[in-house]
This record gives C-alpha cells, sequence and structure tokens, in this order.
C-alpha cells in the first residue's frame, strides 16, 4: 500500500488513506502515515472506519447514519486494524459495527447503518443567505493577509496545503478574542476531482467533518484551537447523511454550539449544497478541559 507521503497531492494522500488494506473477511488494515501529526487525527479513523464497513455492504446501500466513539488516543506510527462485525442484513436496512484496535487495544468504536434508497415524504432545513466561495479566501490567502497579526501556530496551521480546501465565512475570528455566539460556518470541498465511487464521498466527508466542528464551541469563550491552556478532543461523533452528494464540489459546513459544561462541548452541523440542498447532518462531544499553562512542580 502507498503512503501518504509520497502522494503527488494532499488529496491523493487522503484517497490513499482511505484505500485501507483487506486481510480477511470483515478485517481491514491502515498502515498509511501522516507526516507531522504527533497523534492520529479522529477524522482519519473515522473516515477509515466508514469504508472499512463500506467495503463489506453492497453498494446500492448507501450509509445513512453513524454513530462513533473515541476511546484511546492513536498511535500515529503504527497500523490501525479494523474489525468489522456484521450485525445484520436486512430487506432494506443493513447494520455493521467497527473496532477500531492498535496495540491490542481498541481505541475507536462505530455503529452505522445503510438503507437501500427509497421514496417518499421529503422536507428540509433552509439553507442560510451566506456569501458565495468564491467571495470568500481561502485559507493560504488568509494566513498571507493577516500575516504576524495571526498566532504562529494558526498561521502554520493555514499554509498548509491540505486534501480538504476550506473557506471560513468569518475568518476574523483568528484575530480577536472577542466572546461571540458559538456558530460559524465554512466552505468546504476536495481540493481537486474525486473518482466516480459514491463510497469515497462519504468516507472523505466522514473525514472533514470533525475538522472545525469542536473548534465551534470556543467561540463563546474566546479562545482558539491552537490555545496552550486548553485540552480539546473528540469525545464521540455522530452523523446522518440524507442525500448524494459530491465531496468535490463545494458544501457549506453550518456550525454551531448550543452548550458546554464539566470540561465537554456539545456541537452539530448542517452540510449543504451550494444549491441549498442539506445532504448531511453531524453532531459531536467533545473534550473541552481547561489546563494550566504553569508547568512548574507544585
Amino acid at each position: 500500500m502507498s503512503q501518504a507521503a509520497e502522494a503527488n497531492t494532499p488529496l491523493e494522500g487522503l484517497l490513499d488513506l482511505l484505500d485501507i488494506e483487506p486481510l480477511e473477511d470483515n478485517l481491514f488494515r491502515s498502515t498509511t502515515r501522516v507526516p507531522g501529526w504527533k497523534r492520529v487525527y479522529g477524522g482519519q479513523v473515522l473516515g477509515q472506519a466508514l469504508m472499512a464497513a463500506l467495503r463489506t455492504v453492497d453498494p446500492d446501500r448507501p450509509v445513512h447514519s453513524l454513530h462513533a466513539y473515541f476511546l484511546l488516543g492513536g498511535d500515529p506510527d503504527a497500523p490501525i486494524v479494523y474489525d468489522v462485525e456484521r450485525i445484520r442484513d436486512g430487506g432494506s436496512f443493513t447494520t455493521r459495527r467497527v473496532k477500531a484496535i492498535q496495540h491490542g487495544r481498541a481505541i475507536f468504536s462505530m455503529s452505522a447503518s445503510f438503507h437501500r434508497r427509497e421514496e417518499s415524504f421529503e422536507h428540509q432545513a433552509a439553507m442560510p443567505d451566506i456569501p458565495a466561495p468564491e467571495t470568500l479566501k481561502s485559507e493560504r490567502e488568509l494566513a498571507d493577509a493577516f500575516g504576524d497579526k495571526l498566532p504562529e501556530a494558526i498561521r502554520g496551521y493555514l499554509s498548509r496545503e491540505r486534501p480538504i480546501e476550506m473557506r471560513p465565512v468569518s475568518p476574523e475570528r483568528y484575530l480577536t478574542r472577542e466572546i461571540k455566539e458559538p456558530a460559524q460556518a465554512v466552505w468546504l470541498k476536495a481540493n481537486g476531482p474525486m473518482p466516480d465511487d459514491a463510497r469515497l464521498h462519504q468516507a472523505a466527508l466522514a473525514y472533514a467533518s470533525d475538522f472545525t466542528l469542536l473548534d465551534t464551541a470556543l467561540i463563546a469563550h474566546g479562545k482558539l484551537l491552537f490555545d496552550p491552556d486548553i485540552q480539546l478532543a473528540s469525545l464521540d461523533h455522530a452523523m446522518w447523511l440524507h442525500r448524494p452528494f459530491r465531496l468535490d464540489a463545494w458544501l457549506l459546513y453550518v456550525q454551531d454550539s448550543p452548550t458546554a459544561g464539566g470540561a465537554r462541548g456539545f456541537c452539530r452541523g448542517s452540510l449543504y449544497t451550494r444549491e441549498g440542498v442539506l445532504v448531511a447532518t453531524t453532531a459531536q462531544e467533545g473534550l473541552t478541559r481547561q489546563r494550566s499553562t504553569d508547568f512548574g512542580l507544585g
């Protein structure tokens, strides 16, 4: 299996990341490493686990919901094994359970349901009135425009080319500690064309859905993702996929955080096509722990 470090582009690296290796019936392995990560990104495990489940399900049954728990931090230098349990294969629905394993321990678990497409009642919430992605700066353009006004960690993060291009609707939050309503919107899409394989688009969206969701809870407290006095980690992640989509076309990710407390923040999101079609909904609770930056004794 090729390594993400050898991919020609970041998007090819992501597709390589999702191309997990079959070991045996219902057993898969990822050996792909992502350079620069000190721990495994939660969206990587989410996307790979979904791909493992998808490979045991008929292609005419796309995933419609998944519910996952992050149990332990992943080791970026060790393979991840995905064990898929075939819970049910019904007339319309299929159910799978996936466990991700490293060093003999479960680091992640997920249940997912797949549904044969049917026509029935249909309605959806309207997409908010948001500027089009072409009117917004890319993250790299924001890094150049804001320059030294940005904290070094955020400037470095925004400057890197990544497999998913994101265009924040309100990038000024990176420059201020002003406490605001915990809500944000981000346009996102794959950083290049993707194959015509709906499973890849579903798994890649799961990967991308974890990027900014928990960060939304910090807006209510004037905090930023890379602040040294906070500890953030995804605890669980749920996703419902409502309609077909392509991730190499722009999607609007509208997010808010209704509550935080007890060192946990709860966030939710809605993903729309640029035509206003609601294609997916997410929810996540994550660790939002305050910690001291005084590392002395006592």
